[in-house]
């Protein structure tokens, strides 16, 4: 399973395009109203979203590795990270079967997201088993008293409250997973009035659908210009 999973580190970058690629692939349909669908998985995509944003909010973690490889300088234990070992995961799992249901997609529901918890599965056991053998006893007692996967809420008010909440660096290490799953979701609602309306009610909101999306591209197209000239920088 670590071997498994030092695969799918190293290569999710191209793997995870794929699976967004398969939210549009024709399906049968999980509710035969896709409004339903879009309020059942766009909260449960929030939901993850949200995790995702209190998690960097309260503690930022290096997510990427190092040259694409398992990394990590120091054992991070606070914030999230002190309720579930794996926030962030459980954050994009949430995102992933939420937009899947607001995609309407059985195919996604029953296939693609089953899947997508594997791979995730396996690069936790490759992150852990770097991390094991790095910190050594740290990390097996750290292993002992937080869940992989199942947050545990205790003491959740005394975390917010003994930590500072940093939404500038939220806005700008998270910016870009948050517009790719906006305009999946987006794009998706733009499918489900098309094909499950009509083609003339989808004209007709089509500058409304133009409005939305002009707004999402020029607040990312801001928040990233402000990053990338410096203008807008976390502490």
């Amino acid at each position: 399973m670590v071997k498994i999973g030092n695969f799918f580190f190293h290569y999710r970058n191209y793997l995870f395009p794929f699976f967004y690629l398969l939210l549009f692939v024709p399906s049968p349909l999980i509710f035969a109203d896709f409004r339903m669908a879009v309020l059942i998985g766009g909260v449960i995509a929030l939901m993850g979203q949200a995790t995702r944003w209190t998690t960097i909010g309260l503690v930022y973690i290096i997510r990427g590795g190092k040259d694409r490889q398992v990394y990590a300088e120091k054992l991070v234990t606070e914030g999230i990270f002190s309720h579930c070992r794996n926030p962030m995961y459980v954050g994009n799992v949430l995102m992933l079967l939420g937009t899947g249901i607001l995609a309407n997609s059985l195919f996604f529901f029953l296939m693609v997201t089953p899947f997508f918890v594997f791979v995730y599965q396996a690069i936790i056991r490759a992150e852990e088993n770097f991390l094991r053998n790095k910190f050594g006893a740290e990390f097996d007692q750290y292993a002992i008293e937080v869940n992989r996967w199942l947050p545990n809420l205790k003491g959740i008010s005394d975390t917010f409250s003994n930590s500072e909440f940093k939404g500038i660096r939220v806005l700008l290490k998270e910016y870009n997973t948050t517009f790719v799953w906006l305009m999946g979701c987006i794009l998706l609602v733009m499918k489900h009035v098309y094909l499950q309306v009509s083609v003339e009610t989808f004209q007709q909101k089509t500058p409304l659908f133009g409005l939305v999306i002009g707004i999402t591209v020029l607040v990312y197209g801001t928040i990233k210009f402000l990053k990338k000239t410096k203008r807008l920088q976390s502490n």
